[in-house]
This record gives structure tokens, C-alpha cells and sequence, in this order.
């Protein structure tokens, strides 16, 4: 180096371009998942448009779990579908505590309780729909009326009662309302827990003789329903057979199959 700092003639140069990102012989494999596989590498490193493909995808997961559910807009959906619409809460009366406290997702607030009492219908439905917002409200916006008219089509001889749709809603809150509203079974439409490829999945969660104390062994779930997953149409194709199976066999959960069929080790629901 010279006295005044400048680089000596003999100093390696700096390179010009970065490394070229070395690809990876997976790589056809992306063709067929959405999963983070054979991004490649530069150097020791991912490439960039790999890293900020993931930071994208972890701010749509954060935002989904945050994102508070249009309930307004919802209802309107719902109304103009010929559905009869109710709205409840549960006892977590806002969004931080509702992911601090589970337990308060699972049980409706006192006044939505004596709302929905009120409103019961005179003859107990067969099957009464809840809305749950979850951990998705986006995938209950999206994906939620798309498979409530697909199950209804698919449920003649059924008798529907209200819609609920439910705000800071765990899984189990679902048994409440359907014990509250004296429905034989009930099927709570749900946002599921983001994915980094899935932020808008929605769950259904059916529980025959819905009461509150039901463990998640006595209900059946269909999961990741959306376009990308199972679409809704065949979401409700599956639902329509477990309320057939639930019927003849009188319960649900490990004693049913997802055809509709009873569980060979587990026998009758009296067993």
C-alpha cells in the first residue's frame, strides 16, 4: 500500500458480479410442491430471491393469524345465500389474549350464550354450521361460503339451522354453540394455523351430540381445504359422508372412518 492509502498496483481486485447461483438436481421436483426444495445455492448461502420469498410468505403467515375477521361482509355473503346468520364471541375479548389464553377460545361469553338461547329454533336442526375465525380469518373469507353452499347441496333431508359465525374462536367453542342451539351434530368451518406455502387453510371440525367437555378424539377433521389443497367441492363431498355415517352410527371421532363407515376397533357408539 502507498503512504496516502491508495490500493497498491498489486491488490487483488474485487470481484464485479457476485457468484452465480449453482442450481440444484432436484429442481424438477418444484414442479409439483409448493415446499421450499432445491432452492439452489450461492456460495454457502441461499440465493436471494429464495430469502426474501421466505420473508414474504412468514408476513403473510403473521398476517393471517392477525388479521381480524369482516364479519359485516361475511354475514351479507351468507344472507344473500339464503342462510339465516348469528353471531357470537367467545371469553377472550380481544386478539393477544385470545393467543395467550386457548382456554377462553373455547367457551362462548355470557351474552352470546343467552343470544343464542334465545334464538334456538323450535325443532333442534340436524346440523348447525359455525364460522370460526381461528388463526386464518382470510381462509374463512375465501373458502368458508364456497363450501357451505357445496354441503348443502349435498345435504337434502337435512334440517340446517342458523350460521353462527364466531369471533376469537377456538375449535371447541363449536360444541357449545351447537349444544346451545339443541342441533344433533355440528361442523365448525375454522382458519387453520398458517403454513409458510398455506395461509389461507380452513379446517372443518364435525362433532356428533355436540356438548361442552367433547375431547378431539370425538370429532372428525377435514383439513387444508382451498383451491391448492382440497378443494371445497370435495371438502363437502367428504363432510356429506361423515354426517351419513355419524347418523347411523350416532357418533363421530375415532369411531367413524372418513368414508362414512364405522371404525372396526372401536364398535358401536355404546361401546
Amino acid at each position: 500500500m502507498s503512504g496516502d492509502g491508495e490500493r497498491g498496483t498489486d491488490a487483488p481486485a474485487l470481484p464485479l458480479r457476485p457468484p452465480a447461483v449453482e442450481p440444484d438436481d432436484w429442481s424438477a421436483l418444484r414442479a409439483f410442491t409448493p415446499a421450499r426444495l432445491a432452492l439452489g445455492r450461492t456460495g454457502a448461502s441461499q440465493p436471494t430471491a429464495a430469502q426474501l420469498a421466505f420473508g414474504l410468505a412468514h408476513a403473510r403467515a403473521r398476517d393471517a393469524v392477525h388479521a381480524p375477521l369482516d364479519a359485516d361482509a361475511l354475514e351479507a355473503l351468507l344472507r344473500a345465500d339464503g342462510f339465516a346468520v348469528l353471531r357470537a364471541r367467545s371469553r377472550a375479548p380481544d386478539r393477544p389474549t385470545y393467543l395467550r389464553r386457548p382456554d377462553l377460545g373455547r367457551r362462548l361469553d355470557d351474552d352470546s350464550r343467552a343470544r343464542l338461547r334465545a334464538a334456538a329454533p323450535a325443532a333442534p336442526p340436524d346440523l348447525a354450521f359455525v364460522l370460526a375465525d381461528g388463526l386464518s380469518a382470510i381462509a374463512v373469507a375465501r373458502h368458508a361460503v364456497p363450501l357451505l353452499r357445496a354441503a348443502r347441496e349435498r345435504l337434502a333431508g337435512w334440517s340446517i339451522g342458523p350460521v353462527t359465525i364466531a369471533l376469537q374462536a377456538r375449535v371447541a367453542l363449536g360444541d357449545e354453540v351447537g349444544e346451545t342451539l339443541g342441533a344433533r351434530a355440528v361442523a365448525l368451518l375454522v382458519g387453520e394455523r398458517p403454513g409458510l406455502s398455506s395461509p389461507d387453510s380452513l379446517g372443518v371440525y364435525l362433532t356428533w351430540a355436540p356438548r361442552v367437555g367433547r375431547t378431539d378424539a370425538e370429532r372428525n377433521c377435514i383439513s387444508n381445504v382451498r383451491p391448492e389443497g382440497l378443494a371445497p367441492e370435495r371438502a363437502a363431498a367428504t363432510l356429506a359422508a361423515l354426517l351419513d355415517g355419524a347418523r347411523r352410527l350416532g357418533a363421530t371421532g375415532v369411531a367413524l372412518k372418513v368414508d362414512g363407515t364405522a371404525a372396526r376397533s372401536v364398535g358401536s357408539a355404546g361401546s
